[in-house]
């Protein structure tokens, strides 16, 4: 095959080429070969349709068109930046003709003075108000609920302990039963309309509510259907909110040497981590992107950034209704202005990424395995997932590496700002 090499800029190369029918065939054959010969070795060895061996047969040829033109255009596979992207793939008479961009790493001068992009702030310091009001809330998570002292109506803020049922079309469904559930009212945790109706209820009242579960409930046969709950009222209970002494703190803290003023301080500190952290996501970290993106000048990798505005596209694509989604499906020109209205978005998002890593190096931060594995465990718990569920889920989607240099950012900019300070 004859591949031509097209040098775009210093760092973005074209392979372009023909790769004949005749090629391919033979390939096809070769496969098609290796399985007949597994099979002579292996009754159980299934063969493949015939567009199966076309699919794998070109696949492989396409790496070895591009092992050969980086080849041919002198560029290490080491070098290359992202995935190859696929300018064009035409079935011709003579054979396939293929365009593949290429680019490998840009030089980024890190000598440049970019410290000055760091913007000036004040720490977020917790106050007094801020920290008794977090000492309260604890003290009303750590209540304990008692029967009130005499029956009366379910009102909105108690707690009713109720057995219930649900049934879709007269047929109980599953997950929808549960006996002395303790219902706190005004919470929103049950289905819209279900607290309401559960208001006024007596003792020993009985009642049948009829809810409607939202359209994008998680369960699909319950999504949007109306369906019936057998409810019964066994009591009312009331919170007895915990004394602010040295026991709340003992037992919050788990350590028998805590005292209250302690648990103030530990309060205070998650207030002020809390605050700068937010101040960080919503400005700081904003603030230090635009100024550090005029900073450097250097050539994008066209392929990445193509990559990034798939991506972006697809992120827009997810939350479109299904009536513009077919728009952009059926006109070209409208996805073209789609993809047009994210490319500066993309090509920021792409040149900020490599002027963290270049700067990082420069500043000897490293992101190994175990960081990232203690990121992702982090925001399994505070999101109460299961993290060995996230870990794979990071793995099988190819995420590791955006999970890895979203750290190296962080870190990167923590240290400019004086976070560690």
């Amino acid at each position: 095959m004859n591949i031509s090499i097209e040098k775009v800029d210093d760092i973005n190369v074209i392979l372009s080429g023909t790769v004949e029918h005749g090629v391919t065939e033979a390939k096809v054959q070769e496969l098609k070969d290796i399985v007949k010969a597994e099979a002579a070795l292996d009754e159980d060895v299934i063969g493949k349709d015939d567009e199966v061996y076309q699919r794998e047969a070109e696949g492989e040829i396409l790496k070895s068109f591009i092992e050969a033109g980086l080849k041919e255009a002198n560029i290490d596979v080491a070098d290359i930046l992202g995935q190859p992207g696929f300018r064009k793939y035409e079935t011709r008479d003579n054979g396939i003709y293929l365009e593949v961009e290429v680019a490998t790493n840009p030089i980024i001068n890190t000598d440049v003075e970019y410290l000055d992009s760091v913007p000036s702030f004040t720490r977020p310091l917790a106050t007094k108000a801020e920290v008794e009001a977090k000492l309260n809330d604890i003290a009303i998570q750590q209540a304990t609920f008692i029967p009130i002292d005499a029956p009366r109506a379910v009102e909105n803020f108690d707690v009713a302990v109720i057995d219930f049922e649900g049934f879709l079309d007269g047929v109980a469904f599953e997950g929808g039963k549960s006996e002395k559930f303790n219902l706190k009212i005004g919470s929103n945790s049950f289905i819209p309309g279900f607290e309401d109706d559960v208001i006024g209820m007596q003792y020993g009242e009985e009642k049948t509510i009829k809810v409607t579960f939202p359209e994008g409930y998680e369960s699909d046969n319950l999504a949007g259907k109306e369906t019936e709950f057998k409810v019964k009222l066994h009591e009312i209970q009331k919170q007895q909110s915990s004394e602010l002494n040295d026991a709340l703190a003992q037992r919050v803290l788990n350590d028998t040497s805590a005292t209250l003023d302690t648990l103030k301080d530990k309060l205070g500190e998650k207030i002020n981590s809390q605050s700068l952290s937010n101040l960080y996501n919503e400005t700081l970290k904003p603030q230090l992107i635009k100024a550090l993106l005029p900073k450097f000048d250097f050539t994008l990798p066209s392929n990445v950034v193509e990559q990034e505005i798939d991506a972006k596209v697809n992120e827009k694509a997810q939350r479109m209704s299904s009536e513009d989604h077919a728009k952009y499906k059926d006109d070209k020109e409208k996805f073209h202005e789609l993809r047009d209205s994210v490319r500066q978005e993309a090509k920021d998002s792409i040149k900020i990424a490599l002027i963290v890593d270049a700067l990082a190096e420069k500043e000897g931060i490293v992101i190994d395995e175990q960081e990232v594995l203690s990121a992702l465990y982090y925001q399994a718990m505070m999101s109460g997932q299961d993290a060995q569920e996230l870990v794979q889920y990071y793995k099988d989607n190819n995420l590791m590496t955006s999970a890895t240099m979203g750290l190296k950012e962080d870190k990167l900019f923590g240290q400019m700002l004086g976070f560690d300070k």
